[in-house]
């Protein structure tokens, strides 16, 4: 507790800057309602609220969002760009304010690069890498890119991890856990977007991306993965100089995903572009399980022979055999308009929460009648899964981590289909991969495994059995059988009990000064002050402020 207290007191000034940021932008109530407010000022921060309510009243509430965390900075961005990835969460309003925010800031100057670089490679950079470049060609708020090269020639890139940014993201992350527990806590209508959970799950994510090695074996793992098509390139890893600070590998020499009128000057054929970048992404999640997770055009290069190139690997995505063949057996339920089935898949992601079983089948009965006379080929994946997700959040049915990386990429996948080709279709690309998993699940090998796993369950299940209810019966005989119950807010509660619990203490201590004083007043004899006895006195002065503070306590509380 004294270690969590010294480190909240360190992370004042931020929890203040934060703090007035939102207040500033118009969420001054939400401050108020977590406490977050009232700690300050018991802290001495003083905190203006202007008249932001008054200026953003004719904005939307996730449009004021998306500008109080473009003010906060990287941490903040890096935030948005996850939530925009929680299509089951938030509605499609909030996804397109959080997808405007771009990790873009000022570069930092190569000589404060100089002596985390010289570290990691033991040398300078200078006399391993040729023609290195001090201006870089890339900045974000994590790390910048420099373009070099070996010294046979070959042009290479460093990615290099910006200096004394961990201790700024780890209090950034503090603040963050300690406010969406609050959130949480406290405002019950915002239980439904697990603010603990999504800030836990970007903490895992972003503390994640600032090791460059954990980057490099995701690329390297992809890159093996398609060693042997030459219509996909995935730049090499030069291993002997990577390390978590640095990523040194291949430069790639393309066009831009964004720069659809260069890729027709140099003769590329968009159709067939669309058509490889489906296939590619497909492959990774059906066949793979273990995809890029941000194929959006700033991640894309066209490479001559209608070639793709996929860059930063900084967030994948990975799906278990077991998810996999739900997503299989979601689509496949879909195309043969099997609405039981279609059910059976959302309450298996549906792990939490007590879900209407008979309100849910009716809107997937729904969502299966409006696709009945439509084959697989003629449906937008993008449009299925936007409803698909609109009838989760109606059923406050939270995707799992995995699934929402997922939706999120076939979403942005097909976007970009769709600006290099206006009539591609991502199903028209999914069925020779359905069909490519199903007869891989069917298999007399897969089918035997299976079955061994399950046999070998069942063994381990039945024999330890036996034990696991001799040891129930021997902790009930001794009566230390334990029964644990996560009630919401009860910590809140016990703190409550606490607060009340010590000002009754003080109030009583309160009362017998005044009792004992007035005895003392009327004994004559002593040492006086004022022409009274001290220790009367005394005793009357310690109970005034005892008061005191019991009804600023109050006061207070009231006000929280």
């Amino acid at each position: 507790m004294l270690l969590e207290t010294l480190s909240a007191m360190r992370d004042l000034p931020r929890l203040h800057e934060i703090t007035t940021v939102m207040i500033r932008h118009g969420f001054g109530d939400v401050m108020r309602r977590i406490g977050i407010i009232s700690l300050l000022e018991r802290a001495g921060q003083i905190l203006r609220f202007h008249t932001a309510e008054e200026r953003h009243a004719a904005l939307e509430t996730p449009q004021r969002i998306r500008r109080a965390f473009e003010e906060l900075g990287p941490t903040f961005i890096k935030l948005s760009q996850l939530m925009a990835t929680r299509v089951d969460i938030f509605p499609p309003e909030w996804i397109a304010e959080f997808e405007m925010l771009q990790d873009r800031v000022p570069p930092t100057p190569f000589d404060r690069l100089l002596p985390g670089l010289e570290k990691s490679l033991g040398k300078s950079p200078f006399d391993l890498f040729p023609d290195l470049q001090t201006e870089p060609c890339g900045s974000a708020s994590i790390a910048q890119v420099h373009r070099a090269s070996l010294p046979d020639g070959t042009p290479i890139v460093l990615k290099i991890i910006r200096p004394d940014i961990r201790p700024i993201i780890e209090a950034d992350l503090r603040i963050l856990k300690h406010i969406a527990a609050l959130i949480e806590s406290e405002i019950p209508e915002a239980r439904r977007y697990q603010p603990v959970q999504i800030v836990n799950e970007f903490a895992r994510s972003l503390l994640r991306e600032l090791d460059l090695s954990l980057e490099a074996s995701a690329q390297e793992r992809i890159q093996k993965s398609f060693a042997n098509d030459p219509g996909i390139v995935i730049p090499r890893i030069y291993w002997e100089w990577t390390s978590p600070q640095l990523n040194v590998q291949q430069y790639i020499n393309g066009i831009p995903g964004n720069d659809l009128a260069a890729a027709e000057a140099r003769g590329l054929d968009r159709k067939i572009l669309a058509a490889r970048g489906a296939d590619v992404i497909l492959k990774m999640v059906l066949v793979d399980g273990y995809f890029h997770a941000d194929p959006h055009p700033g991640n894309v290069f066209y490479l001559p022979g209608n070639r793709l190139a996929l860059l930063d690997f900084g967030m994948v995505g990975r799906l278990t055999d077991q998810r996999r063949n739900q997503i299989v057996n979601l689509l496949v339920s879909l195309a043969q308009h099997d609405e039981r089935a279609m059910l059976d898949v959302l309450m298996d992601w549906a792990e939490d929460g007590v879900i209407d079983e008979d309100r849910l089948y009716r809107d997937v009965s729904e969502l299966a009648s409006d696709y009945e006379f439509r084959s697989l080929k003629d449906i937008r994946l993008g449009d299925l899964l936007d409803e698909i997700t609109a009838i989760m959040r109606t059923h406050l049915i939270v995707l799992p981590a995995d699934l929402t990386l997922l939706f999120k990429t076939l979403i942005t996948l097909e976007g970009l289909g769709l600006k290099l080709d206006p009539d591609f279709r991502i199903t028209d690309h999914l069925d020779p991969f359905l069909r490519r998993v199903i007869r891989q699940r069917y298999h007399p090998a897969t089918l035997l495994k299976r079955g061994k796993h399950g046999l070998h369950d069942i063994l381990s299940l039945l024999g330890g059995l036996p034990r696991d209810a001799a040891r129930l019966l021997k902790e009930a005989r001794r009566g230390r059988l334990k029964i644990d119950l996560d009630i919401k807010r009860l910590d809140h509660f016990g703190h409550q009990i606490d607060r009340s619990s010590n000002r009754l203490t003080i109030g009583l201590l309160t009362a017998a000064l005044i009792v004992g004083s007035s005895i003392v007043m009327t004994v004559q004899g002593g040492p006086t002050l004022f022409g009274l006895p001290l220790f009367g006195f005394l005793g009357f002065t310690i109970a005034f402020f005892n008061s005191v503070w019991i009804v600023v306590s109050i006061w207070r509380s009231e006000k929280e």
